[in-house]
C-alpha cells in the first residue's frame, strides 16, 4: 500500500508526555463543511456551549495506540510499520444522528454518529489496525467496543440530545495516524495509507456469451 509519512521529529521508545496517538478517518471537504454546519444549527436551536472542534480537526476515530508489549523498536515506527500493513477496502462513511455523549473529563462531547453501515465498515478497519498493532508490539483492548462517531464540541452544560439529521455522507479512500497533543486540540496527521477500492460486481451477459460460443454442426436429419 502507498504510503505518505510526515518526518517524525522524535522515535521515543515510550509515549513523550503531552503526546498521544491513534488512528482516524478524515471527512472531505464537503462532509467537514456540512458537519461543522450541523454543529452550528445545533449551537443556535439548543444553546448549545463548549468548545466547538476547528473545523480541520474533524475526524472520526477508529482505532486508539495499543499498549506496549514486547515493543522491539520506537513507538511511532512501530505505529507507523503497524498501519502500513493493513489492508483493508474503501467504503461509503454516513452520519445520520446527533447525540450528546455522557461526561468525560467533566464535560459532555456532543457528536454525529454513523449508521448501521459505516458502523460494520468501520470496526472491520478498526480490527485490521488492531491486528497489526498487536504482530507490532501494541496490544489494543476492547476492540469490538465501537460507536463511530465525529465530536463536535465538548461542553459542561450539554442538555440530553439525540435527533436524526439529514445524512452526510462521504468516500473514505485512506486512513491516517494522528499524533494529538493533550489541552491543546492540536492535531497532526504524521502518516496516511490508501485502502483498496472495493472490486465491482461482475455483470454476466448471457447474450453476448452466446455469441461467443461456437457454432455447432448441424444435427442429422431424422429418417
Amino acid at each position: 500500500m502507498e504510503t505518505q509519512a510526515i518526518p517524525i521529529p522524535s522515535n521515543q521508545p515510550e509515549l513523550a508526555p503531552g503526546i498521544n496517538y491513534f488512528f482516524a478517518v478524515l471527512p472531505d471537504d464537503r462532509a467537514r463543511s456540512e458537519i461543522a454546519g450541523v454543529g452550528e444549527r445545533f449551537r443556535k436551536s439548543h444553546r448549545v456551549s463548549g468548545s466547538p472542534v476547528a473545523i480541520d480537526s474533524l475526524h472520526l476515530s477508529l482505532c486508539p495506540m495499543g499498549k506496549p508489549e514486547r515493543l522491539r523498536q520506537p513507538l511511532e515506527s512501530a505505529l507507523l510499520a503497524a498501519a502500513a500493513e493493513v489492508v483493508a477496502e474503501s467504503f461509503d462513511a454516513t452520519l445520520d444522528s446527533a447525540m450528546r455523549f455522557s461526561a468525560r473529563d467533566g464535560q459532555f462531547p456532543f457528536v454525529l454518529c454513523a449508521d448501521a453501515v459505516t458502523t460494520a465498515a468501520a470496526l472491520n478497519l478498526r480490527k485490521a489496525i488492531a491486528a497489526a498493532q498487536l504482530r507490532a508490539g501494541l496490544q489494543v483492548s476492547g476492540v469490538s467496543s465501537f460507536l463511530p462517531h465525529v465530536t463536535l464540541l465538548q461542553g459542561h452544560a450539554v442538555d440530553a440530545i439525540q435527533e436524526s439529521i439529514t445524512p452526510i455522507h462521504w468516500h473514505v479512500h485512506e486512513f491516517v495516524l494522528i499524533r494529538s497533543f493533550f489541552g491543546q486540540s492540536r492535531f497532526e496527521a504524521i502518516g496516511r495509507w490508501s485502502l483498496t477500492m472495493q472490486a465491482e460486481p461482475e455483470v454476466y451477459d448471457l447474450l453476448e456469451e452466446m455469441a461467443r460460443m461456437p457454432d455447432l454442426p448441424d444435427l442429422p436429419a431424422e429418417d
